[in-house]
């Protein structure tokens, strides 16, 4: 067997999730093996033993924002790298055996973000509802049959064509403009290249615990004239009140803007963990004022160069 034909990518399973979708748009990954787990943690872990390539995980989603377990995962697992984003409109069926009325349905099966993004719809159509925590949408919808201890379950749109079971309602999702971002990481290695819609991800500790020191992080951006995308706190664990703080930030770490910022970034903290610049899932081109362009950056950079030589010619 030749050594394309072993490679493998590993996604949240089993077959038929969001996650499973978002795999489906990398062009990589089309005629490899995927390989199904049952969280996050595993799927770092097959990146990191070698047995996949790179692993698709939900890193963010528009309704609920960041996606806890992969933050914390990707802090804490060492040399990965984010090489992509993938963008997956979410919507929610409700299901159940057949026979089952939405009327007799007292306790639903679902994923915790499932859940949240279907609870306004659920507590007005069930508003004496019990909640079952399920490991993937999938997984809520295919343990109807396994067990009796759900009446229903909040699945994706199509999954009775998978399993026998009888849609009670759709479109129950609370906001029909949800969408979840999925991120492919893998080991780390070369970088995509720059293509002027990228995005660069980074995670960071506060160096002291004082006024005006959140502040100072996000001014190594703004003085640079970087946007943020995203930042959002984790606690770190050792102690109360100590937070990192993940942030997705706009342009490349080729970009002389963003280099920068990273720089001022790491001078300002010793605990910057890289996760990686990746071309945007939208693919819009990063806006900023002119006064950013890489070339301001250099000329400022051999200017200086001019003056520690003591070129006469320097003004």
């Amino acid at each position: 067997m030749s050594e394309t034909r072993n490679v493998s990518y590993s996604f949240l399973g089993p077959a038929g999730t969001f996650t499973e979708a978002a795999l489906a748009q990398v062009p990589e990954a089309r005629g490899k093996a995927w390989r199904a787990v049952n969280n996050v943690g595993e799927a770092l872990a097959d990146v990191v033993s070698g047995r996949s390539v790179a692993a698709m995980i939900a890193i963010e989603n528009s309704v609920d924002g960041g996606v806890s377990a992969t933050q914390d995962a990707l802090a804490n697992v060492p040399n990965l790298r984010i090489i992509g984003e993938y963008l997956v409109p979410v919507n929610f069926v409700l299901v159940a055996r057949p026979g089952t009325a939405l009327a007799d349905v007292r306790v639903v099966n679902a994923h915790p973000v499932a859940y949240a993004q279907c609870r306004s719809w659920l507590e007005a159509t069930l508003p004496h509802h019990g909640h079952i925590p399920a490991s993937s949408n999938v997984t809520a919808a295919s343990s109807l049959l396994d067990n009796d201890q759900a009446d229903a379950a909040i699945a994706p749109p199509g999954i009775d064509t998978r399993y026998d079971l009888t849609v009670l309602a759709t479109g129950i999702g609370d906001n029909p403009n949800a969408v979840t971002r999925f991120v492919l990481v893998g080991r780390r290695g070369a970088l995509p290249e720059r293509t002027g819609a990228d995005k660069t991800s980074v995670i960071v500790e506060l160096p002291e615990d004082r006024p005006g020191s959140l502040l100072d992080m996000l001014e190594q951006f703004a003085t640079r004239g970087v946007n943020l995308s995203l930042i959002q706190s984790r606690p770190i664990g050792d102690a109360m009140g100590r937070y990192r703080f993940v942030i997705d930030a706009d342009g490349h770490i080729q970009d002389e803007r963003v280099a920068d910022a990273l720089l001022g970034l790491r001078r300002f903290s010793p605990k910057v963990l890289f996760l990686g610049s990746y071309p945007r899932a939208d693919k819009r081109p990063i806006e900023f004022t002119s006064h950013y362009d890489d070339d301001v950056f250099i000329g400022a950079r051999e200017w200086l160069t001019e003056l520690i030589g003591d070129d006469p010619s320097a003004t």
